[in-house]
């Protein structure tokens, strides 16, 4: 399979900062000593420019970014401090998940080792989300031409906010959100579909969900790609995700996304989503979970 990363898809945080931003390198180098990957498959994306980057956000939010003047208030809600390696590193990984798209439409199937970041809106980012990768790569796809109908399968734990409100209005896009129904974000603009789950859903109860409306969704929106935004903030212990799955529940969830993705021949977008586990370490480790199933699925 070929996956995307970049360097600088880590950059420095202050101490003690709750994002894991080593986790990106972690995972990357957790995939090449498995044998899931190999160096030749990782692929490098260049900065994204910026006027691809309008497909989903305001001129004002993109000059702001770019010129560092951000003010307070908005550097506050992002939950990340400016610096002109967060804008590198925003631009790169944007451009993985459009390299990755690109790629999936050719071979079925491939990642991007960052993205999902489905919080970043229209006029500002937020909830750790700078850019929104996938509606930025879903729109160029269809402005190119690739394709016009595309699924955006969300299983992060948090809404995905800033994809509902961005692809409201495109006929091409349909929204799966699947996530805590007392989590963040508090304001949540309608997906396509929205399922919401009580504190402590455990295994068997988040999977009967998953099945009782993951066909549906691939009915309905008869995509030409996927996206699937395969957070593990799901897992029991994560800091901020408030549900009880297993690691043998998130592999049965990420085998049945790619099982149905497969089964219908619909090109599938891996990307990563969120997940605050008790290290870098650990949450990389659960982010590779989606490519072990891959893996012993026989895909990519």
């Amino acid at each position: 399979m070929r996956v995307h990363f970049h360097d600088d898809y880590v950059v420095p945080l202050p101490e003690g900062h709750a994002f894991p931003m080593r986790k990106f390198r972690i995972l990357r180098d957790i995939l090449l000593r498995e044998g899931l990957v190999h160096a030749e498959d990782v692929v490098a994306p260049p900065e994204a420019p910026w006027e691809l980057l309008s497909l989903a956000h305001s001129a004002d939010y993109l000059a702001s970014l770019r010129d560092g003047t951000l003010s307070p208030e908005a550097v506050r809600r992002l939950g990340l401090p400016w610096s002109p390696a967060l804008v590198v590193r925003s631009r790169r990984a944007t451009m993985g998940t459009l390299m990755a798209a690109q790629a999936a439409l050719e071979q079925g199937i491939a990642a991007n080792l960052a993205g999902g970041t489905h919080h970043a809106r229209h006029g500002h980012g937020e909830g750790y989300c700078v850019i929104n990768d996938v509606v930025v790569a879903l729109r160029a796809l269809a402005r190119t031409g690739r394709a016009s109908r595309a699924l955006v399968i969300d299983l992060d734990v948090h809404h995905g906010n800033g994809n509902a409100e961005l692809l409201a209005a495109d006929p091409g896009a349909f929204t799966f959100s699947m996530h805590g129904a007392r989590n963040y974000p508090l304001q949540r603009p309608p997906s396509s579909l929205d399922i919401e789950l009580p504190d402590g859903t455990g295994d068997d109860q988040y999977l009967a969900a998953l099945d009782a409306h993951l066909g549906t969704c691939f009915d309905r929106a008869r995509p030409q790609v996927a996206f699937y935004l395969a957070g593990v903030d799901v897992v029991a212990g994560d800091r901020f995700g408030r549900l009880a799955l297993s690691r043998d529940g998130l592999a049965a969830r990420d085998r049945r996304v790619l099982e149905a993705a497969s089964r219908r021949g619909v090109p599938l977008v891996l990307v990563l989503a969120g997940g605050y586990a008790r290290s870098a370490e650990d949450t990389a480790d659960l982010h590779a979970q989606v490519h072990r199933q891959a893996h012993a699925l026989g895909l990519g």
